[in-house]
Formats: structure tokens, sequence, C-alpha cells
């Protein structure tokens, strides 16, 4: 399971980067962020390398509360044509949001550096080999149960110290499997009630004791629009910057955004204020 590729990088951390959300679906729960075909996901990946974005996501299946999957062939077809069509125009790292290890595979084929595995490599554990045979990134996240069960009456004793648990577990394995680089994402709104989201931020410095990096994807999530009235995703940008700016001061390594300048400009300034490298 191994392609050679001239892009393979290891990511450097000091500062707080911005990841740019592309969903090649039509299904996505922001409208904002759906893109159907090569030429509108090109367009927008140029607008966000302008906009100063660090790591573009690339996606071909909603994972959103009650989806459902779609075919691996669909989802092959959405999002290798696009990679390799990003790839051509920019030298911006790429990440390949699936959990599908062939889906994975050919992304890094095509030019991408990244795997983003929202299912902690619990649906196809062959992905891990990929990741450690390719030397790539894997983002390793939190979920309880699958995208269509997820919301399901999700419950926690304590949600901090089970996703603890749950990346011990998983880091030592990766680890074992040769895999170099790996960040976490505990996960928001994958399996938890509105209260555990709150939780995970307010502690979000406890995941620091792993020596890891840490990535942030609150984009537009729901427990966003209940904070702010009940409001839907089109008006959940003033929460998302709030939640960017409170991860900046808190030293999150990556940030996952539908909107890549008034993110990344919140970013900029919080830096600044902290005197932390620009």
């Amino acid at each position: 399971m191994v392609y050679m590729t001239p892009w393979k990088r290891k990511l450097e951390f000091g500062k707080t980067m911005i990841m740019g959300i592309i969903n090649v679906t039509p299904d996505s729960f922001y409208a904002g962020s759906r893109k159907q075909g090569v030429l509108e996901a090109v367009e927008t990946a140029k607008k966000m390398v302008e906009e100063g974005v660090d790591i573009i996501d690339v996606g071909g299946m909603s994972t959103r509360p009650g989806s459902e999957p779609v075919d691996e062939e669909e989802e092959m077809n959405r999002v290798i044509s696009v990679i390799r069509a990003i790839r051509s125009v920019t030298d911006v790292p790429i990440s390949v949001d699936t959990y599908r290890w062939r889906i994975a595979l050919r992304a890094i084929d095509s030019g991408a550096d990244i795997i983003n595995d929202i299912s902690g490599f619990q649906f196809e554990p062959e992905i891990v080999e990929v990741a450690s045979d390719n030397k790539v990134p894997y983002i390793l996240v939190h979920i309880k149960g699958t995208p269509k069960t997820m919301q399901e009456n999700p419950f926690y004793e304590d949600v901090l110290e089970e996703i603890k648990e749950y990346f011990q577990a998983k880091i030592e394995y990766l680890k074992e499997k040769g895999v170099g680089q790996i960040v976490l994402d505990p996960g928001i709104g994958f399996g938890k009630r509105y209260e555990d989201n709150l939780e995970i931020l307010r502690r979000i410095d406890e995941f620091k004791e792993f020596g890891l990096p840490l990535l942030v994807g609150a984009s537009r999530k729901s427990f966003i629009g209940i904070t702010m009235g009940n409001v839907p995703p089109e008006e959940r940008l003033e929460g998302t910057l709030a939640v960017t700016a409170y991860c900046t001061m808190k030293g999150v390594d990556i940030l996952r955004v539908h909107d890549v300048l008034p993110n990344k400009r919140v970013v900029k300034m919080v830096e600044a204020i902290l005197w932390r490298k620009q």
C-alpha cells in the first residue's frame, strides 16, 4: 500500500493553523461548504489560498448526524479528481477526509498529504497501514457510534476522561504500526451532547498531556446554533469566530473551518496579543 510521492511532508507547528473545508457533496450540513464538481472546488481552493489557508481538507461523503454513507465508488469519483486538480494549482498541504483505506491511498497518489479519519480507524483498520507505509500525518478523531447513529442519546460519565482513554489506546497502536505524525481531534459533534461539546472546549488544555498536536473542528456546528438561540448554520459565523479566538488562546494547533478569511484574521489578532510567532 505504498505510493512514493514528491509532496510528502511533515506538518510544522508553532502557530494556530487554519484548515479550510471543501465538501464535494450535495448534503453536508452547511450549504456554503458544498462544491459541485472539480471547477467549483478548485476555484474555492484558490480563494482559500489567497486568504491564507494552511491546509485544505477535501471530503466526498457527508458525516453529519444521521447521514447515510455513499458507496465507495461514488466517494472515489467525487474526491480524487478534485484533489488532483487542487494539487495542480497549489502546494498548500491537502488532507483527505475519509475513513476508507482505498480512498486514502488513491488520494495520496493524487496529491494528498494528510489522512483525516473521523472513525479513528474503527471502520477500516487498514487505513493505518496506508498512513504508516506512505509516511503521511494521520488525524485521529474521537467518535462514538457512526455518523448515522452517533447523536442517538450519547452519554458520558466524564467526557474528557473517556476521550483520553480512547486516545491513549489508539495512539499506542498507531505508534506500534509506525505512524510517524499523529494529530488529535476530540470530535466536536461526533457522538456528543450539547454540554459535552462545551466541556471539551472548556478543558481542551488537558489533551496536551499526550504531547501531540490538537485539531478542533467546531465550525458552524449545532452546539453553536443552540448557544446563539437556535440559529441555522448560515447564522453561526460569530459563534465560530468566538471558538476560534478561544482555541487560539489555548494553543490549539489546527482549526478546521468553513470560512477561511475571518478565522485567519481572528487567529492573527489573538496571536499578536499573545506575542506568539506570526
